[in-house]
Formats: C-alpha cells, sequence, structure tokens
C-alpha cells in the first residue's frame, strides 16, 4: 500500500480524527459509554492503520518498540499505584474515598479517571506491541533458505 497515493492521503489525514475521537472516549468513559479499554484500542488502530499504509518499518520508527514498553508498564503502575495508594490509606484497593477522604463523591470521578488512564495507555501499546510482533516475523522465503543452509 505504500505506493498508492490516495491510501496515504487517507491514512495522514484521518489519523489525527481518529486519535482526537480516542481521546474523547477516553475522557468522557466514566460518564458513558467507553472509557480505557476502548479509546486504547482505537488509538492502537490509529497507529495500526499508520503501519499498514506506510509499512511497519515505518510505524516502528514514529513508535519505537522501548516507548511501548515503558508506556505499558507506566499504564499499569497508574492503574495498580491508585489501588495501592488506597490501601496504603488504610482502606480497600481501589477505593476512592483514600484520594479525597473529606469528599467522598468528589474522589469517585478522579479515581476513576485515573484508572482509565491507566488501562487506555496500556491496552494502545500492548496492541500496537501485538502489531510489531506480528509484522516482525521471517518471510516464507526466508524461512525455506535457512532450512536449506542448516542442511
Amino acid at each position: 500500500m505504500k505506493d498508492n497515493v490516495l491510501m496515504r492521503v487517507a491514512a495522514r489525514w484521518n489519523m489525527p480524527f481518529l486519535l482526537v475521537f480516542a481521546l474523547y472516549t477516553q475522557t468522557h468513559g466514566e460518564l458513558g459509554p467507553g472509557g480505557g479499554f476502548q479509546a486504547g484500542v482505537m488509538i492502537a488502530a490509529a497507529f495500526i492503520v499508520y503501519g499498514m499504509v506506510f509499512g511497519a518499518d515505518e510505524m516502528r520508527r514514529v513508535v519505537p518498540r522501548w516507548i511501548t514498553d515503558v508506556l505499558a508498564a507506566l499504564g499499569v503502575l497508574i492503574y495498580a499505584g491508585t489501588g495501592v495508594y488506597c490501601m496504603l490509606q488504610g482502606y480497600t484497593f481501589l477505593d476512592y474515598t483514600a484520594l479525597i477522604p473529606s469528599n467522598p463523591g468528589g474522589a469517585e470521578p478522579w479515581g476513576m479517571t485515573t484508572v482509565e488512564y491507566g488501562v487506555g495507555i496500556t491496552v494502545s501499546c500492548v496492541m500496537i506491541t501485538i502489531f510489531n510482533e506480528i509484522t516482525e516475523g521471517t518471510l516464507p522465503g526466508d524461512q525455506a533458505e535457512t532450512t536449506t543452509e542448516k542442511a
């Protein structure tokens, strides 16, 4: 698809809209349908479309492996760190009252938003990593050559 100008232009023009809609889904997840998982998949889909149109090597140049590894771990740390913080304050895991003990009703949106951001970051990075792992495989022709060289 690298040579298809229409696909390249469409992918380049649509990527910002995909990312903005994913961020909208992320930020309004606790208020309606959506949230971290859906937004993470949409963010990953935008980059995967980019990788399919411009090539997996180009996508790996834009989003290197170390970035997805670090951000996936950071997302898990945000999610788990919120729960551990609640436990350290003497509450149960993910009992958001611990975030603002004087205003438990106001603490819940903050806790839910924090957890959803952690989920979104992790899901998007894991989906991009899965795409990278699939596209880094050997080609069928390469496999045949390696078996004949060993013999």
